[in-house]
């Protein structure tokens, strides 16, 4: 029990620390305010850039007379950071056995295209010590996106299993968290024609995030896995695996200000809603509810935006291993897309983009359609009880 109880402290001590790094801005935090499709329409600070001249020339571009979201762009970070916190499914397809529970600390590094200008735009970038504002584009996206995890696994029999999991993003503000279940078919065969067989089993996990007000994110997974463990001597077993998963990406927008420099409100000396008893002087007559402004300009308010959802699936190839020695567990596994993100796509949601200056509805399918595969790479290290 003591080697229980030092085990859990390690793993509490991981989950402290990962709420304690949750106090500023991270480089690799989302900034989704970036994610414009004319940057002319804010300055590099992040201000409303409302000169005739420019909202002419963003409107001519655009169909806007402000700032319009990249959707396009929000779709394909979302995609991407979606792969990299789907559940990992780390662990082979027989489970701990009537009565027992795993432990275990688990890193996860995902590729990023961080080449791309939706990752150098959408998010922070290193802070400036001077002044303690972020970048203003991060031009030096990290390669992998890292995700460090606490988790217990516990058998209750009849081949059924159940797993909780707590983790963090290192240069990040992101927490995530979720369970898995699963059933192994062929538990409970360790002798004559059936212990032959390899074990197989089916499983699912859900893992949802928080530290980011910008967008939520929950990814679910479906996974098929096929093991054999094979006895080294008396303490010492190798179990090989293989298996297949599809994922979904559920991600939607929070409420975004592509102008968090300006002040909508003072920049429009707002004087209440266009309602009866609040008239608008330049609307005689007509009460349609929009700001009224004393001298203002009622344009920054259209500058705070939803971005559209994104509802994306992934199709992965899981192989891994681990090795067990007496209590202690060591792992390592292999992430990678099966097919391009762009065949993954079943659904038939759309994401809006701009053509000949005009809103315009494509695929997620032509979306996604340039987009690489991503792999990751697990290690873990656990104790079996």
């Amino acid at each position: 029990m003591g080697t229980l109880a030092r085990f859990a402290a390690v793993a509490s001590g991981a989950v402290v620390f990962a709420v304690s790094a949750l106090a500023a801005a991270e480089p690799m935090d989302p900034s989704l305010e970036r994610l414009v499709l004319d940057p002319r329409c804010r300055t590099q600070t992040g201000a409303f850039e409302d000169s005739e001249t420019v909202l002419n020339q963003v409107e001519a571009a655009t169909g806007r007379r402000g700032c319009a979201p990249d959707h396009l762009a929000f779709k394909k970070l979302v995609n991407q950071y979606g792969f990299a916190f789907a559940p990992s499914a780390m662990h082979s397809a027989r489970t701990t056995g009537f009565g027992g529970f795993h432990l275990s600390l688990e890193a996860a590094f995902t590729k990023i295209d961080d080449g791309a200008l939706y990752w150098q735009n959408g998010t922070q970038g290193p802070t400036d010590p001077s002044n303690n504002r972020a970048s203003i584009i991060n031009r030096n996206p990290q390669e992998f996106l890292t995700l460090y995890s606490a988790k217990i696994r516990k058998s209750f029999g009849f081949g059924l299993e159940l797993t909780g999991t707590v983790g963090f993003m290192p240069k990040t503000s992101i927490v995530s968290g979720g369970a898995d279940v699963r059933l192994s078919l062929l538990e409970g065969f360790r002798s004559g024609i059936p212990g032959i067989l390899p074990d197989v089993a089916l499983g699912g996990g859900v893992r949802t995030i928080t530290g980011t007000p910008q967008f939520q994110l929950t990814v679910a997974g479906l996974d098929v896995q096929v093991s054999k463990p094979l006895p080294i001597a008396d303490s010492s077993v190798l179990t090989p695996w293989v298996g297949y998963q599809y994922v979904w990406i559920f991600a939607d927008s929070g409420l975004v200000d592509l102008t968090p420099a300006t002040d909508p409100v003072a920049y429009c000396n707002y004087a209440g809603q266009n309602v009866p008893g609040n008239n608008d002087p330049n609307k005689p007559g007509v009460f349609d509810g929009q700001p009224v402004c004393r001298g203002g300009s009622p344009l920054d308010f259209n500058n705070n935006v939803v971005f559209d959802k994104a509802r994306l699936e992934r199709q992965r190839l899981l192989i891994g291993t681990n090795y067990r020695y007496e209590m202690v567990m060591v792992g390592l596994q292999f992430i990678m897309d099966l097919v391009d993100p762009a065949d993954a796509q079943a659904g038939d949601d759309t994401t809006t983009i701009l053509r000949n200056g005009r809103p315009a509805q494509i695929s997620d399918k032509e979306a996604l359609e340039d987009e690489d595969r991503q792999w990751t790479l697990v290690l873990e290290l656990g104790a079996m009880f």
